[in-house]
This record gives structure tokens, C-alpha cells and sequence, in this order.
């Protein structure tokens, strides 16, 4: 996978005022006990996050599982409810949107999701989920149209336009995860949070994933925040890396500076997991010790 990974183009991001701004962004979950189920105490999943997205740039959040990563993609986009900081995307307040705003907003900001199975609606058909975000924003004038515009999305997406008449379950992973990338691409958005859409995939599959995402990320002049837990994906895909450590980024720089110079020995220990391709060549693992940073 590595070896045709390479092939993903990486994109020039270019310098300027960003896209999307996260300033000190913190979502803590309650923690209730006892019989009346009172509040004792708080998980800090997020805890003082920030970064910066700009226009046709993909950054990559990576850290091992439970660190916050996906809580942090959740978070900025309103699915799950914020505890403090601030989210500016397009110089709008997310947080702070509503009405016609944030209707405007989750046009320009679209997810996919890790599990392609389980975000998809086993009850409908491919066409009435990938055109449900089409309808509901009144995107399209009859049905004709919103047929075609399925289609062309399905194809473009490197499935067959006759798809759109089958269910989830007719298709494998990888295909499952091209309709969620058509659905995602449906409102023709500005920003799309990645959360592992390749993990859940075949080796095989990932790379494949990974070249449209790029194709796509060039074609339509996206920005993606990739968030995984692999760094070998992260090495291939992403121009900027934050590094992620129990709620707080650790690490942040490009992806020469974090791969080629990592700082923080978390990163480093990261780094030293990634399986080496050559058997010949002896890799060296650094242990990282949890301690406060």
C-alpha cells in the first residue's frame, strides 16, 4: 500500500488568510455516578486545540485511538457540542451560526466517516442517499435532475452510474466508501473533515481511496483535516501533520519538518511504528512513556 500510496499528488497549499480557524477548542464529557447520576467529574477529550486549515491545503490530525482526534472533527463541525474555544470558517463563527448561516455552512463543510457500512442507511437506496443532502438544501429542480446529478457524482467517484439503484449491503468496502465520498461531494463543499476513511478498508482498497481523494481534493480545490492514526498515510496525503496527544496537540509543522525531524518523542515513537517495507532493514522502536508534557 505504501509503494502505490506514493502516487497520491500532494498538493501545493498556497499561503494566505485560512480557510478554517480553531482557536483553544476544548469538548469535555461528563462523567456521572450515584444513584441520582450527579456530574463528579469531567473527560477532557479536547483540551486547548488549535489549528489552522487554508484553501486547497489538507492537514493531518494523527494520534493513536482516543486521543480526541475524531471528537475534534465532530466537534468543529456541530455534531457533537463544544465546551469553549472557537471555530471561524470563511470568517463566519461556527459556534455562534444559525438560521440561514448555518444552513450556508454545512453545505461547505461535509464529513466521511471511517465506517462506509455503518454510515450508510441500509433501508435506502444508493440514489436517495447520495441525493438526500441534494433535497434537503433544494439543490435540485425535479427529479431528472437529481438523478443525473447522483449518477455523475457515483461515476466521478469511480462507481457505475447503474449503482445508484442497489443497497449498501450489494457493495464492498471500498465501493461503500466511494458513495459516502459522492455523498459528501453532493453540496459541492469547500472543506471535508477525512475521519480514517481508510482504516476500515483492505490494504489493498486504501491506496485507491487515497489517489481519489487527492484527484478530488485537486480537481475541486477541497480542504481536507485527514485525521488517522496511520503515519504512513498521513506521510503520503497531508502538507501539514499535527501530532495528537490526550486531548492536546503535541506537534505541529510540515510534513517534512514532523516525518523527516520529528521534536516531541511521542512523535517519534509514532514514527518508529510504521512497518518497515524492506525486511533487510532493522528498525529501531522508541518507546514513549505517558508522563506529563
Amino acid at each position: 500500500m505504501i509503494e502505490d500510496a506514493a502516487k497520491v499528488k500532494k498538493s501545493s497549499a498556497p499561503a494566505g488568510e485560512p480557510l478554517l480557524k480553531v482557536q483553544d477548542l476544548k469538548t469535555h464529557f461528563p462523567v456521572r455516578s450515584g444513584l441520582l447520576q450527579r456530574v463528579t467529574g469531567y473527560v477532557k477529550a479536547v483540551d486547548g486545540v488549535s489549528f489552522e486549515v487554508r484553501k486547497g491545503e489538507t492537514l493531518g490530525l494523527v494520534g493513536e485511538s482516543g486521543c480526541g482526534k475524531t471528537t475534534v472533527g465532530r466537534t468543529l463541525l456541530r455534531l457533537i457540542p463544544n465546551s469553549g474555544g472557537s471555530v471561524t470558517f470563511n470568517g463566519v463563527d461556527v459556534f455562534h451560526a444559525g438560521g440561514t448561516t448555518l444552513r450556508k455552512l454545512r453545505q461547505q463543510m461535509q464529513i466521511i466517516f471511517q465506517d462506509p457500512a455503518g454510515s450508510l442507511n441500509p433501508r435506502m437506496r444508493i440514489a436517495s442517499i447520495v441525493g438526500e443532502p441534494l433535497k434537503v438544501h433544494n439543490i435540485v429542480a425535479d427529479k431528472a435532475d437529481l438523478r443525473e446529478r447522483v449518477e455523475t457524482l457515483l461515476e466521478r467517484c469511480g462507481m457505475p452510474r447503474q449503482a445508484a439503484d442497489r443497497y449498501p449491503h450489494e457493495f464492498s468496502g471500498g465501493q461503500r466508501q466511494r458513495i459516502g465520498i459522492a455523498r459528501a461531494l453532493a453540496l459541492e463543499p469547500k472543506f471535508i473533515v477525512c475521519d480514517e476513511p481508510t482504516s476500515a478498508l483492505d490494504v489493498s482498497i486504501q491506496s485507491q481511496i487515497l489517489n481519489l481523494l487527492a484527484d478530488l481534493r485537486d480537481e475541486f480545490g477541497l480542504s481536507y483535516l485527514f485525521i488517522s492514526h496511520d503515519m504512513a498515510v498521513i506521510q503520503h496525503i497531508c502538507d501539514r501533520v499535527a501530532v495528537m496527544f490526550k486531548g492536546q496537540i503535541v506537534e505541529t509543522g510540515t510534513r517534512e519538518q514532523v516525518i523527516e525531524h520529528p521534536q516531541h518523542k511521542y512523535t517519534q515513537a509514532l514514527l518508529s511504528a510504521v512497518p518497515e517495507a524492506d525486511p533487510r532493514r532493522e528498525k529501531s522502536r522508541v518507546v514513549f512513556e505517558d508522563m506529563a508534557m
